[in-house]
């Protein structure tokens, strides 16, 4: 993971004083070999102490290693990816070409925020649920969206879904849940009251609890037997739910990929459901 990226990352996880480290460094990162962590911290307003504690938090040995590390990403940026940029920003406006690489770096964050073993796990325990048993899916406001996309994808594929918005359903439909079920809660923010006591609930009836929110501390994520977590950051409050969205559902694929190449069967199913809404949604 480049330092950056690292940066990016844990954004959500920090203090409110290692938040303006990270934004700085972010805002400024091909400046800063030129800064001393003195002067960093100088142009921070803060104590040099907490500059270094903030590079070691993040596993650099010191702030030279971690002004080396975001020296490299910078080149590798510069030399790699340099003829993607240009290519992509000759054909798209600015603007649409700026959002485009936000959602690349927010993607590959989650990306490695989740590592394959942790996707695969998910996937697994949804497979469990879909011999025999059901996954239950709720999510609340816009979260309601990737919550009714995934339990629809899964119903292609022949898995039992009960899927609801409303918590008051929901929490009637969990009566019959039972252990080698599934519950994916979706909420950004993890701090629902209603969603934790669904999921307090259903880890009552011995189910597995599958929580789906931002790479930070919270409530819902502490409650997960598996958390699936999403970055995605940036300083314009209209452009971050973009950014959130895209790498939630990119997330989401890989688990529904996996799902799909891990059984044949399941890809039978696929293309049988979709055979049978196209005769259905014929003239």
């Amino acid at each position: 993971m480049s330092a950056l990226v690292k940066i990016r990352s844990e954004r959500d996880r920090m203090s409110a004083v290692e938040r303006r480290i990270a934004d700085y460094i972010l805002e400024n990162a091909q400046l800063l070999r030129d800064y001393s962590s003195q002067q960093l911290a100088s142009a921070l307003g803060i104590s040099q102490s907490s500059v270094v504690k903030f590079t070691q938090k993040l596993g650099f040995k010191g702030y030279p290693d971690l002004k080396y590390a975001v020296g490299e990403a910078i080149a590798r940026a510069d030399h790699g990816e340099s003829a993607e940029v240009d290519a992509a920003q000759a054909e798209t406006p600015e603007a649409a070409a700026a959002l485009w690489r936000c959602k690349s770096v927010a993607e590959e964050a989650t990306r490695l925020l989740n590592p394959p073993a942790t996707v695969q796990a998910v996937a697994a325990a949804i497979a469990r649920a879909g011999k025999g048993g059901r996954v239950f899916t709720v999510g609340l406001g816009e979260d309601d969206a990737a919550a009714r996309g995934f339990a629809l994808r899964l119903a292609l594929l022949g898995i039992l879904v009960v899927q609801s918005f409303d918590t008051a359903r929901i929490t009637a439909s969990l009566a019959a849940a039972g252990p080698g079920d599934v519950l994916l809660v979706f909420c950004e923010h993890g701090n629902h009251p209603a969603l934790c006591k669904i999921a307090r609930l259903f880890r009552e009836r011995r189910g597995k609890v599958v929580t789906v929110t931002r790479h930070s501390a919270n409530p819902l994520r502490a409650m997960a037997d598996v958390a699936l977590v999403v970055s995605a950051h940036d300083e314009r409050p209209y452009i971050r739910p973009l950014l959130y969205q895209a790498a939630l559902q990119h997330l989401l694929d890989g688990v529904f990929v996996w799902l799909c190449e891990e059984d044949e069967r399941r890809q039978a199913q696929f293309l049988a459901s979709q055979e049978r809404i196209r005769r259905m949604l014929e003239p």
